[in-house]
């Protein structure tokens, strides 16, 4: 296992949308479940290493993640501005099947490419990345210098940092588009000199990664 620090970028705890398969995306949102608690302190208990920051998006599920991981490795953590989840306008709270493919659609056009789409009120994912990625690369900057001790942790959202886990590492679309996050399993992605990362892990896949897997789930903000 490398030692080099990494950006870990880990979805939220469990909450009562995801329990409902609600798309819930509007701020603060949704608290977690007691089972999105007991996943958050896991997570920080079994951490091999403390990070060296720890980072969330301002939506409530997201500090709450945090502040249970934090507590377990004695950190403090920081609420960092356009971390928040992919925006969907009209087909927020809603827990339909047209809305799931509605969603699906768009969700699917960014990863390959078509990142102008939106649905009514929404964002676009070239919005999405316009808030998240400079905020990365300010963290990758400050805190992932080439001699570098610990990783740094984002708490963030399912849909929006597999989206940003794609721009950042050139994943192929139909491996980032289709593999799923389960509450707090992560992305880590190692930085590497060419200004990009490798990524170390998806979720439960581990290198090397073929674009015929498909992690399914019936949480479609995972």
């Amino acid at each position: 296992m490398s030692t080099a620090a990494k950006l870990v970028l880990v979805r939220h705890g469990e909450t009562e949308g995801n329990v409902a398969k609600l798309l819930d995306t509007k701020l603060p949102g949704a608290p977690l479940t007691e089972r999105g608690v007991a996943q958050a302190k896991s997570f920080g208990a079994n951490l091999v290493r403390p990070p060296r920051l720890l980072v969330s998006s301002e939506a409530l599920r997201a500090k709450q993640t945090a502040a249970h991981i934090a507590a377990a490795v004695n950190l403090e953590p920081q609420v960092l501005n356009g971390l928040y989840e992919v925006q969907l306008g009209e087909l927020d709270g809603r827990g339909d099947r047209e809305a799931f493919e509605a969603f699906e659609t768009i969700y699917t056009d960014w990863h390959f490419g078509n990142l102008d789409v939106r649905a009514p009120g929404g964002e676009s994912g070239q919005e999405v990345l316009d808030r998240f990625l400079p905020v990365l690369n300010d963290l990758r900057a400050t805190h992932l210098e080439a001699d570098a001790e610990g990783d740094v942790l984002v708490v963030i959202h399912g849909a929006a940092m597999r989206l940003v886990a794609k721009a950042l590492t050139g994943f192929a679309p139909e491996f980032s588009a289709t593999n799923h996050l389960d509450n707090t399993e992560t992305i880590e992605l190692l930085p590497v000199p060419s200004g990009g990362y490798q990524c170390l892990r998806w979720g439960k896949l581990t290198p090397p990664f073929d674009v015929r897997e498909h992690q399914e789930t019936d949480d479609p903000m995972g």
